[in-house]
């Protein structure tokens, strides 16, 4: 093996002293033959070079950090978007699903309902059934508002598919008492949905391709293209037990609601 002295007559690791007598002088000390090993290794290594190349591309480096900052922002506004897009989506389906409850579950079933004059007669619990139809307006229209800021043509597809549902139906909406706007939300008017007849409503909303089932299918069609374009905007699609990684809902989850 060489030993430090041999720097100053031969070569070493095959680089002549003439090198390091060129690039570090040549001072026999034991401190400056030291310094050139060092100052060799760094050159050999690449560290030399790395710290020349950050040092004049200093301000690249740092436009580059702020880049991937603001892409960062970018992909993160993205993902709060469409978690929106999904939040909303099931929101509807679910309220869509609990008009189209069958049995004992079905809030249109018919029950003791008492009149004005303090009697009591079998009727529709048309409270309940304002609550309900409310709740699924506002999921429908937070899903209208939400799914247009989103980045996936499918979501924006289904989304348009359900607005065309809602048009086709405004007549029969209308004579509920629930109208179309030129933003294509809806609203409901509580005095004239309580005095419309409740087995109009359950027509729209209870029933195989009903308006209310035509809708929660359009829902749950957008709740698993936000799921999967979520998944995609993460990076993974699949859980580490190598199944997929979002829940969705398929056609046999209505099964009971029919």
């Amino acid at each position: 093996m060489a030993s430090v002295n041999s720097l100053n007559t031969g070569t070493f690791y095959g680089v002549s002293s003439g090198f390091f007598n060129s690039m570090f002088g040549t001072s026999s000390s034991q401190a400056s033959v030291s310094s050139a090993i060092y100052d060799y290794g760094s050159i050999k290594n690449g560290s030399y070079y790395k710290l020349l190349k950050s040092y004049y591309n200093g301000n690249a480096k740092l436009d580059s950090v702020a880049a991937q900052s603001t892409e960062k922002n970018s992909a993160a506004e993205d993902k709060k978007t469409v978690a929106t897009v999904r939040d909303n989506a099931k929101s509807l389906k679910e309220d869509a699903l609990a008009l189209l409850e069958k049995g004992s579950k079905s809030v249109f079933n018919k029950k003791d309902i008492k009149n004005e004059d303090g009697t009591t007669a079998l009727g529709y619990d048309k409270n309940a059934i304002y609550k309900a139809v409310s709740s699924f307006v506002d999921s429908y229209n937070s899903t209208i508002d939400s799914a247009k800021d989103s980045g996936s043509r499918s979501v924006v597809s289904s989304a348009s598919g359900m607005v065309s549902t809602t048009k086709a139906n405004k007549q029969l909406l209308s004579d509920v008492g629930i109208s179309i706007g030129s933003d294509n939300k809806l609203t409901i008017d509580e005095k004239a949905f309580k005095a419309s007849n409740m087995s109009d409503v359950k027509s729209l909303f209870n029933g195989v391709g009903s308006y209310g089932y035509q809708v929660a299918n359009s829902a749950a069609g957008i709740y698993n293209q936000s799921v999967s374009q979520l998944a995609q905007l993460s990076g993974s699609s699949y859980n580490n037990t190598g199944g997929y990684g979002g829940y969705t809902y398929s056609g046999s989850l209505y099964s009971s609601y029919l």
